[in-house]
């Protein structure tokens, strides 16, 4: 048999074509995204600190010196200073991120599912059900945030478990309307039609043509999220309401606070770690967004 050695070169270059489309692709998105690329680079370095951040920090975070309690400036030793007990503030924020991550991802992800399945639900079932599902939704929408969020810490008691599930529930509200609306709009498309026609059942419907094209929103809505809920854990540390006998950015800048004379760099750090991490998933969200909005995907 002949075999037709063109075939083969071209058969050969195909992977080759198809990454160089991909990276031209990415290095596309880069440059038009550029504060998207920079998001995405903080919360990848957020990440490896989470990770790897214990193993590299230079001293124990709890570990208490009285030689250099009164430093409290940076130096070789300390790069981000002590504070008024002598903790290595840059060991603090390394293991800070670690809390500020594990609360941050379980409880967007707790809230964005439970809001994302109640404004399916709501969308697409319509009549009284979903007047009476978005009155309770506007009340709790209504209701400050960061009120309910006390409440909740204080009812169930200061821990890890608790703040997740506040700051979850927290979420659950607004992700049910703007999943609500994108249901609304689904809904109304020829496949759905098609779809009763053909006499799908509501689940199959919900489940297979209604849930995978609202998923895309659903993970630009996680991303933005993200940094609301760090800065709610960081809000419930500040206010002595956050995880006990652990190391958070929102209790070394609490502690700050409350010490005489004030250790400026103690709070500085941790809150420029705070403030980086939600600019940098502030940034990604928009961008994602950006790309996942069909409207806006020719200009990419």
């Amino acid at each position: 048999m002949a075999v037709d050695a063109t075939s083969i070169f071209v058969t050969d270059q195909e992977p080759i074509a198809r990454s160089r489309g991909r990276a031209r692709y990415a290095a596309r998105l880069i440059r038009q995204n550029p504060l998207g690329f920079f998001g995405l680079a903080v919360v990848l370095l957020l990440g490896f600190v989470a990770i790897f951040g214990p193993a590299i920090a230079p001293h124990d975070p709890a570990e208490i010196t009285t030689t250099t309690a009164v430093q409290g400036n940076p130096s070789l030793d300390h790069l981000f200073g002590t504070d008024h007990l002598g903790r290595d503030v840059f060991s603090r924020v390394l293991h800070g991120a670690r809390i500020s991550l594990t609360v941050g991802f379980l409880s967007v992800i707790f809230g964005t599912f439970v809001g994302t399945a109640i404004g399916i639900f709501s969308g697409y079932v319509g009549g009284s059900i979903d007047n009476f599902i978005q009155r309770v939704v506007d009340t709790a929408i209504a209701f400050p945030a960061l009120l309910l969020l006390l409440i909740l810490s204080a009812v169930l008691g200061p821990s890890m478990r608790t703040i997740i599930i506040a700051v979850g529930i927290a979420i659950i509200p607004g992700v049910a309307r703007v999943t609500r609306s994108a249901v609304l709009a689904e809904s109304t498309n020829q496949y759905v039609e098609a779809a009763r026609a053909l006499g799908a059942s509501t689940l199959r419907i919900l489940v297979f043509h209604i849930t995978p094209n609202v998923l895309a929103l659903s993970i630009v809505i996680m991303t933005t999220l993200l940094g609301t809920a760090i800065l709610a854990e960081a809000s419930l540390a500040f206010l002595g309401l956050g995880i006990p006998s652990s190391v958070t950015w929102g209790q070394d800048v609490n502690d700050a606070r409350n010490t005489f004379p004030f250790h400026l760099w103690q709070a500085f750090f941790p809150g420029a770690a705070i403030t980086l991490t939600v600019l940098g998933f502030n940034l990604l969200g928009d961008s994602l967004r950006d790309i996942f909005d069909p409207r806006l995907r020719g200009r990419l």
